[in-house]
């Protein structure tokens, strides 16, 4: 009985210790942030970089059934938290993604690499910010992407996988001006 009792407190231990490691996976948090080298997908070369004024106009995707993977910053993908993968803004990063169709706007945490496919597309949504965008039913939106440098407090719910506050909604005379700047873009 001593034995079994032993035994079970170092099984505890052991597995208390493995949930504290996180495994193979990098703890949510905000540093160091990981810009990286160019990288090639498909024949394409993508050059990340800190570009302190993105403001890019395209269009998102969602992704979510590679739940438990490992994003490029090596944390644990979470489709139903609010986070996005680009292909060459620092890890992490936040952006401000606006809906060009609603005018809805919510502040998503960048800790993966993509979109690799698709004409147009800037930014791929985890499931949890397409639904909190109203964009899941789509499959793809147009969309404006900006980065932002949000409130600890918004950044603090975001690593938690939570929505940061709630956004105004974009006016629909700035909408309009928008979807034809991305018409005239040709995408």
């Amino acid at each position: 009985m001593r034995r079994f009792a032993a035994l079970c407190g170092a099984g505890a231990m052991a597995l208390l210790l493995s949930a504290c490691g996180g495994g193979q996976y990098r703890p949510v948090r905000d540093v160091p942030v990981k810009i990286g080298p160019p990288y090639t997908v498909r024949g394409v070369t993508y050059t990340p970089a800190a570009d302190p004024g993105y403001d890019m106009l395209g269009y998102a995707s969602w992704y979510g059934s590679e739940s438990g993977n490992r994003t490029a910053n090596g944390e644990r993908f979470r489709p139903g938290w609010v986070s996005a993968a680009h292909v060459s803004l620092p890890l992490p990063s936040y952006v401000e993604v606006t809906a060009l169709d609603t005018g809805r706007t919510i502040v998503v945490r960048v800790n993966d690499r993509g979109p690799f496919s698709g004409r147009g597309r800037v930014i791929d949504l985890s499931r949890g910010a397409a639904e909190q965008l109203g964009v899941r039913a789509q499959g793809h939106a147009p969309v404006r992407v900006r980065l932002v440098d949000p409130p600890e407090k918004d950044r603090a719910r975001l690593r938690k996988g939570k929505a940061a506050r709630a956004r105004a909604t974009v006016p629909e005379a700035t909408l309009r001006k928008l979807r034809a700047q991305l018409a005239a873009a040709g995408l």
